[in-house]
């Protein structure tokens, strides 16, 4: 399994109608720095219609890496089930997990190698995500949204001080093989059967058996997320009813920042409300209002440096307004389904929001 003391990794995706994207992420893997015979990628796809098997099964021979295939079975369905089916035929000594919508720097394998090589106690590590140069001005502004501190970058492994505990997200993560394998003594971990918020509730599994997380600042993949606002939305609400979901599941996995989009949403909303009718509260309105496009303002002229961009600095406002208020809306709907009126699951957004 070792060569010249590298380690060898399995990186295990799961797919479903994502042929473009794999295309890319595939290349990226071509561009790795690191030993093309130490890594294997294992695709589960979950019964594409665009042709994705198909086109796997036509490269597989031009590759220059161990490369492996397979189609969920028709009862077993979604990316947790994709991720254990991999694990269970991955030979690595770690696996390693990254979405089909990213895309991999060359130098990503060789900093997670170099990072395990410095502290081999390291049991499971996440990464983070970025947008590339060359992505469109609405994804510059989606990743500045989710890795603002301001939004959900203080959370997420955007930066290396956080207000919340650090969750390995199955964008940039992996685990060694022991945290997986079952023994007599210890039951191995996998991902549960969640519509949403599979990889939150897998890395709360992590923690509960006192595995050494690492967080790996410098290990980056390029995400490309949703690709329209509509979607994005879709998105971030299902975000916030995973959240009340993981809830129900393990209390710890609810802080209190997670409140702090459904809250500040209300509070806006209800002042707003309230100054329709006390005319006295406009003054102290504005002032409200103000403040927050002093933020959003200045996240736009952020973006806009960073990314040389008048049109990346515009898009941010949007796309924050919609984040906050997606994942605001979604947490307000499920904790009022499973808090409030103590039913079950509650789902969000189902239809095609896989494609």
């Amino acid at each position: 399994m070792w060569k010249n003391n590298t380690y060898f990794f399995s990186i295990i995706i799961p797919s479903h109608n994502r042929k473009e994207e794999l295309k890319e992420l595939l290349e990226s893997f071509e561009n790795q720095t690191y030993p093309k015979d130490q890594f294997e990628v294992i695709i589960i796809d979950d019964h594409s219609t665009d042709g994705t098997h198909e086109w796997l099964d036509s490269i597989k021979n031009i590759l220059s890496f161990k490369f492996v295939t397979e189609i969920l079975p028709e009862n077993i369905r979604y990316p947790g089930s994709a991720r254990n089916r991999g694990m269970e035929i991955a030979s690595g000594n770690y696996f390693i997990f990254i979405d089909s919508d990213c895309i991999a720097p060359p130098n990503w394998l060789y900093v997670i190698d170099k990072t395990l090589k410095n502290d081999p106690d390291i049991q499971a590590f996440g990464g983070r995500d970025d947008a590339r140069d060359d992505f469109s001005p609405l994804l510059k502004a989606i990743n500045h949204s989710m890795t603002s501190f301001i939004s959900t970058g203080g959370m997420r492994g955007g930066k290396k001080k956080r207000l919340a505990k650090f969750y390995p997200r199955s964008f940039n993560m992996g685990i060694c093989r022991e945290l997986y394998e079952t023994t007599p003594e210890k039951k191995g971990i996998q991902f549960e059967g969640l519509r949403h918020g599979q990889d939150i509730l897998f890395s709360q599994q992590i923690k509960k058996r006192g595995a050494k997380i690492a967080y790996i600042p410098d290990s980056v993949v390029f995400h490309k997320r949703r690709t329209s606002l509509i979607k994005f939305f879709r998105q971030v609400f299902n975000w916030g009813v995973a959240r009340i979901n993981l809830s129900r599941i393990d209390h710890a996995m609810l802080e209190p920042l997670h409140f702090a989009p459904a809250l500040g949403l209300w509070l806006i909303m209800t002042f707003t409300l309230f100054t329709l009718f006390f005319r006295s509260l406009f003054s102290y309105w504005l002032i409200c209002i103000a403040m927050i496009d002093i933020l959003l303002l200045g996240s736009g002229i952020h973006s806009a440096l960073k990314w040389k961009s008048l049109t990346t600095g515009l898009m941010v406002p949007i796309v924050m307004i919609i984040q906050i208020s997606g994942y605001g809306l979604g947490f307000t709907a499920a904790f009022i389904w499973r808090v409030l009126l103590k039913k079950g699951e509650f789902a969000g957004f189902v239809k095609r929001y896989y494609e």
